[in-house]
């Protein structure tokens, strides 16, 4: 999916009366913090890619580099769309330890709640997932309605995403290298030579 700092972004420079602060805003990890190499993958929660990415490639990868403690992995969230947002906050609002486990869920579903017919149709499906997910009812509201998380997390996606020079999702530094989407065969490629092996 194409990279896009339209309407979404300038939202939130809007009313800012209040600095924002990213420095709040966690980057969610799996694997060993002292693993030899790092990728971090840029992801939006509406695209297609991302999903198809998800079901397939990360899985391999999880079992193969993240479980055994050759790559720390880092997800970070891009943002099209006021959907994706929500997905980013009910994912972040259950905490480190549920995020992958919520992510997973939502893009497994995006079709779903992305492709709803109406605004209130994707929050409402977005909040079966959060419910299915563990999460309570007063807490989902909260989450959706945190006007500062959503600023200090669409400024922290702008500042990563420019200093990236992201313009595409799925995509992927790697060791500190940039590359877009690929299968899973060109994944281990890259990583085994950049890991020696």
């Amino acid at each position: 999916m194409d990279l896009a700092f339209g309407a979404i972004a300038q939202s939130s420079d809007e009313n800012l009366e209040d600095p924002i602060s990213i420095n709040a805003i966690s980057e969610m990890v799996l694997g060993s913090e002292d693993a030899p190499l790092t990728v971090i993958e840029y992801a939006s929660f509406t695209c297609p890619h991302c999903a198809s990415f998800h079901a397939g490639a990360f899985k391999e990868l999880k079992k193969a580099y993240i479980d055994v403690g050759k790559i720390k992995f880092i997800f970070r969230e891009v943002y099209f769309d006021k959907y994706g947002v929500w997905a980013s906050l009910i994912a972040r609002c259950a905490g480190p330890e549920k995020f992958f486990g919520i992510t997973d869920l939502l893009l497994s579903s995006q079709r779903t709640w992305a492709r709803a017919d109406s605004d209130l149709a994707s929050a409402n499906e977005l909040r079966k997932l959060a419910r299915l997910a563990g999460m309570s009812e007063d807490n989902v509201e909260r989450c959706l309605s945190d006007e500062k998380k959503i600023k200090a997390l669409v400024a922290w996606y702008r500042e990563n995403a420019t200093k990236d020079k992201i313009q595409s999702t799925p995509s992927f530094l790697i060791d500190g290298e940039l590359y877009k989407n690929m299968d899973y065969a060109k994944f281990v490629e890259i990583l085994d030579e950049k890991l020696g092996l």
